[in-house]
């Protein structure tokens, strides 16, 4: 009964502990929405001052930024309208602000979860580069680093964190012209610079009315005064001028637009003498517009008056707002179209050549609806009219091939871009990668040439450390190690791993070459800060600076120890894998090699230590610290072939590939441990070698002394090794 009531007491406070963690977890959550919300507030109260928000609308959550009647802008997060992974894994979130016109006004990252920012470079060099983007059009297309294309705005990358800041571009570019999109702001693809199309004057057919009505050339809008309360409904003008019950299907307004200048729509409508007029008085750039209708509502307004602006009719094109003064209206009194309606008004509105006007990009028509609710208080609202002109009346420019190509990249996937834009960096690790693969299956070959040898691995390890590691940043990680263990247990898409193509190659090569050779291949040629100690260690023993050795016993127990560094990481990772990038400062790759030291003092102090040390033992970080080589040899186990020979006489009685071995990655009964082994070759050197490998002496010794002639002849005893065995070479016992 008394164990009973400690159990019970026991989960009661499991669960209170389970309930304040996840209320700290909650508070936290919103704690952190609303520091992002306020930062948020911010931005649109410096770029906007005063402008009233509204609520978050449509499937962009898009807040319209408005002063009065007037747009000013519009406020959208990224990540409600594309999802695209970045470094880490994770979508960045930026706050966008464009203006009506469909220019990006401002872009600031909310939240962001990649390793090279969280430690490392300054957040300010990230908010710095999106500070770039105010200013440029949606439809622009922006090429971080250098771009073949002319017209393509070129931002500078962030050095070190290249990757990151392409995702970034793409993030904002897409996403500001699916929301400009969305809103009408723009017209036309991201990349293919759009030319304006122009009217084919030599194109006539005649028509009528209703054909020119049914094939689009005349659009309609029809409002009724029911429509008209609906839209008034729940403002303060819902009850002035309300339709009593047998009013609401009346007429408010019919009205009808179309484009003038195409022969067929103007001659039909204006015959041939009006047309001609018109078109003699339209100044190059310029076209007419005209709008016909019938009802209670003229789209004129009483209250116009000579010099001012039509306040009803307006319109609308890619965000640019064309309105209409005195001076772009004419009168339309004659119209010859058969099977027209009658009109109680017609007018014709010129659409003057700095508006930019392209008649074959859709426009709307706006008819503003205004009722009084006061002496000079009033609301609005507004109808729309949308309008595109049928193609067989419009010339489109074809695009050059230089247009296209531009366009075709512009549309591409992030990761396609980047494996464009680094195509050097990528042709010379595949060559690099394809000459350590011939190195490896010819290693008997080349060991049997030590001095050759020697020099070509140390030119190798000097390629590694400047072009993989300081120029081409392909330092692997156990931060990717983690990142992939994560993906596949939550949302694996290999465009996440796409995205950096260097570090693409270099874990495909690593996966193949512990399947073949095991762990050792990526430790001792392709890792830029163990080539990087490799050289240090190599040039302080041609400075006779003393090496020290654990004794062998010590130092196996040490290999445990990066072990349960990966494994403390990996625990980290399942709570947040935000803290695991951060205890993974245990690797002091990223102050060495991605930011070349350039970063804050202890870090650098850190990673200097750890080079210093090496001068006096080889690779010690390697040996026991380093989580990623303890990632890599888990696999190591399911190698599939025994590439590094060893005879029978090793390790009893011959130890001298042992001794010789730089990381005592060779057990003193003689055989290679493959998880500690940084395949540098030197025990095949040896093995080959007939003046320094002590078995195979003895062994040429034996052949001599068989081929010459019969008689007495004496070997040292100090230079016969014992063994109870014959070697791997088939030779007999030594007795």
């Amino acid at each position: 009964m008394k164990s009973r009531l400690s159990l019970a007491v026991g989960a009661r406070r499991a669960w209170e502990l389970g309930f304040v963690l996840l209320l700290a977890l909650m508070l936290s959550f919103v704690t952190l929405r609303a520091e992002e919300y306020a930062v948020a507030q911010q931005r649109i109260e410096r770029f906007f001052p005063d402008a009233e928000r509204s609520a978050p609308e449509g499937d962009y959550r898009v807040r319209t930024l408005t002063r009065g009647r007037d747009v000013l802008g519009y406020a959208f997060q990224t990540i409600d309208v594309v999802d695209i992974p970045a470094y880490s894994g994770k979508p960045i979130n930026l706050q966008v602000l464009l203006d009506p016109q469909g220019v990006i006004v401002d872009a600031y990252v909310l939240e962001h979860h990649e390793p090279i920012l969280l430690i490392g470079i300054p957040e300010e060099k990230l908010h710095a580069f999106t500070a770039r983007y105010g200013g440029i059009r949606v439809d622009q297309r922006v090429v971080v680093g250098r771009s073949s294309d002319d017209r393509a705005v070129t931002i500078d990358a962030v050095t070190g964190a290249t990757v990151t800041v392409m995702v970034v571009n793409e993030v904002v570019m897409r996403a500001a012209h699916e929301v400009a999109l969305s809103l009408g702001l723009v017209d036309g693809t991201v990349g293919l610079a759009r030319k304006p199309a122009t009217v084919r004057e030599d194109y006539y057919e005649p028509a009528n009315w209703s054909e020119l009505t049914g094939n689009g050339a005349i659009r309609r809008l029809h409002l009724t005064r029911g429509a008209i309360d609906q839209a008034f409904k729940g403002t303060e003008a819902e009850s002035v001028d309300q339709a009593a019950p047998g009013q609401v299907d009346e007429t408010f307004i019919d009205l009808y637009v179309t484009h003038l200048d195409p022969p067929t729509i103007g001659r039909t409508l204006l015959g041939d003498n009006q047309y001609r007029y018109l078109r003699q008085a339209l100044k190059p750039g310029e076209h007419a517009i005209a709008v016909m209708a019938s009802g209670d509502y003229s789209f004129k307004g009483s209250g116009y008056v000579r010099g001012g602006i039509f306040d009803r009719v307006q319109l609308r094109q890619s965000g640019n707002v064309i309105s209409f003064r005195d001076m772009d209206f004419q009168r339309l009194d004659d119209v010859y179209a058969e099977g027209m309606p009658d009109f109680s008004e017609m007018a014709v509105f010129i659409v003057r050549a700095h508006a930019a006007f392209d008649p074959g990009s859709p426009w709307t028509l706006e008819l503003l609806v205004r009722r009084q609710t006061g002496p000079i208080s009033g609301m609005f609202t507004s109808f729309e009219l949308a309008y595109q002109m049928p193609e067989q009346y419009l010339e489109r420019p074809q695009p050059t091939a230089e247009e296209l190509a531009a366009a075709e990249e512009a549309n591409r996937p992030l990761w396609v871009n980047v494996w464009y834009q680094k195509s050097f960096q990528i042709g010379v690790i595949l060559a690099a990668l394809l000459l350590l693969t011939v190195i490896l299956f010819l290693q008997d070959t080349f060991t049997r040439r030590p001095r050759f040898l020697h020099w070509l691995r140390r030119g190798y390890l000097v390629f590694t450390v400047v072009f993989i590691g300081w120029y081409a940043l392909g330092q692997l990680s156990v931060v990717n190690v983690l990142t992939f263990v994560h993906a596949l247990i939550q949302d694996f898409r290999w465009e996440l791993f796409l995205t950096d193509p260097v570090i693409f190659i270099l874990w495909v090569f690593t996966a193949a070459s512990i399947l073949l050779w095991g762990r050792g291949v990526f430790c001792g040629w392709l890792c830029p800060f163990g080539a990087l100690q490799e050289l240090i260690n190599e040039a302080a023993r041609r400075l006779k600076i003393p090496q020290y050795e654990l004794p062998f016993a010590v130092h196996e127990r040490l290999w445990a120890i990066k072990y349960i560094v990966l494994l403390v990481l990996f625990g980290i990772s399942l709570e947040s894998m935000t803290m695991a990038e951060q205890a993974a400062e245990v690797e002091p790759f990223k102050t060495a090699i991605t930011l070349k030291f350039d970063r804050q003092w202890w870090f650098v102090a850190y990673a200097v230590a750890l080079l210093v040390i090496n001068l006096f033992t080889r690779k010690l970080y390697c040996r026991y610290i380093c989580p990623l080589g303890a990632a890599l040899a888990i696999p190591s186990k399911f190698r599939l072939f025994d590439w590094l020979k060893r005879r029978k006489a090793c390790g009893d009685p011959c130890q001298l590939c042992a001794r010789e071995c730089e990381i005592q990655a060779i057990h003193p009964d003689g055989h290679i441990n493959a998880n500690e082994c940084h395949y540098c070759l030197d025990c095949q050197m040896t093995y080959h070698n007939d003046g320094k490998c002590p078995p195979l002496i003895l062994q040429n010794k034996r052949a001599k002394r068989r081929k010459a002639p019969a008689g007495p002849s004496l070997i040292p005893v100090a230079q016969i090794p014992h063994s109870d065995a014959p070697d791997r070479e088939g030779s007999q016992p030594i007795v």
